[in-house]
């Protein structure tokens, strides 16, 4: 597989920068490919393939691009949380990925990976691979939105000779240096409020940036068919253990059912201003009370990276203290 063409959108950014590093570092020819910037006012998806199919110059700059590619990776989109500008996020995280299907639907590439995020499932009890959506946030349904449509497409082109398959791959809550989400947990694990609801010893979904680069490449030159969902896998952090690794102290363990209240809370006053805080209260409620996810794809076909988080997450209290 190492004579396989990756082609590669959003080569500079957070994931796509480790991701072409992780590929090159394996011997694969890496082909960057730039992003068109793309909103969208669309809320369905029979709505948003529509607008897909009119865009004939976009559709054929990503053909071009793609070119002698056998993977097209889409590590670009919005990564914003708490924006509430919907026209740009559907158009980054729900519009760019029916458009790059559709134009490796026209070239030689024969898997198009997409990475989503888990938070398209929201606070369900357990994060998994199935088609299941709960989005809370502009951001979320944003990228269920983009999960849904990719997902009717490779329906759509089932048994159809030469088409590629595209599978989804739900990256968790990715860590590494220079991002400012890494950068916030570190602080607020070396704060005063450094906290986590009962014994810490739940899991959580929190994950490196570096096993996310890993996963992708194992998913790409997997050499049979890959399912349509895959859930990055769990790294074996705790809610207590990812505080301690980037605070290097002992959090505070609050009772459960106050941190329930005070969560439950925050989204009760999120919902009366159209849900503008609910990514900030999500987060917090992640913190303290972790989320549990499935042994899936991964697990099965022995597609596992290399734990990372640990590291990542001692290096991001280092660069706070020498900030």
């Amino acid at each position: 597989m190492t004579s396989t063409t990756w082609a590669v959108l959003g080569a500079t950014g957070f994931v796509g920068s480790a991701t072409v590093a992780r590929l090159q570092a394996e011997g694969r020819r890496v082909v960057p490919v730039s992003a068109p910037r793309l909103a969208s006012g669309a809320h369905t998806v029979h709505h948003l393939l529509e607008q897909a199919g009119r865009l004939e110059s976009v559709i054929d700059y990503l053909a071009e691009s793609f070119a002698g590619a056998h993977v097209v990776i889409n590590a670009a989109g919005l990564a914003a949380p708490d924006q509430t500008h919907e026209e740009s996020l559907v158009g980054a995280n729900a519009l760019l990925p029916v458009l790059v299907a559709l134009a490796a639907r026209r070239t030689s590439v024969r898997r198009v990976v997409h990475l989503s995020s888990a938070a398209v499932q929201g606070d369900i009890d357990v994060l998994d691979e199935t088609p299941t959506t709960r989005p809370f946030s502009p951001y979320s349904f944003s990228k269920a939105l983009g999960e849904s449509a990719l997902l009717k497409l490779r329906r759509d082109w089932a048994g159809e000779e030469g088409a590629p398959v595209a599978t989804v791959l739900r990256a968790t809550s990715v860590q590494g240096s220079g991002r400012r989400t890494t950068e916030r947990l570190a602080r607020f694990a070396s704060s005063p409020l450094c906290s986590v609801a009962g014994d810490g010893t739940a899991p959580t979904p929190v994950t490196s940036v570096h096993a996310l680069a890993e996963f992708v490449s194992r998913v790409g030159c997997h050499p049979e068919e890959l399912p349509p969902v895959v859930l990055q896998p769990w790294e074996g952090a705790t809610t207590a253990s990812i505080l301690r690794d980037a605070g290097r102290r002992e959090p505070l363990h609050l009772p459960a059912l106050l941190c329930r209240l005070v969560v439950d809370t925050g989204f009760g006053l999120s919902a009366l201003a159209g849900n503008r805080w609910h990514g900030a209260v999500r987060r917090i409620e992640v913190t303290w009370f972790g989320q549990r996810q499935v042994r899936g794809w991964a697990e099965e076909h022995g597609a596992v990276p290399e734990p990372r988080i640990s590291e990542v997450l001692r290096q991001a209290h280092l660069a706070l203290g020498r900030g």
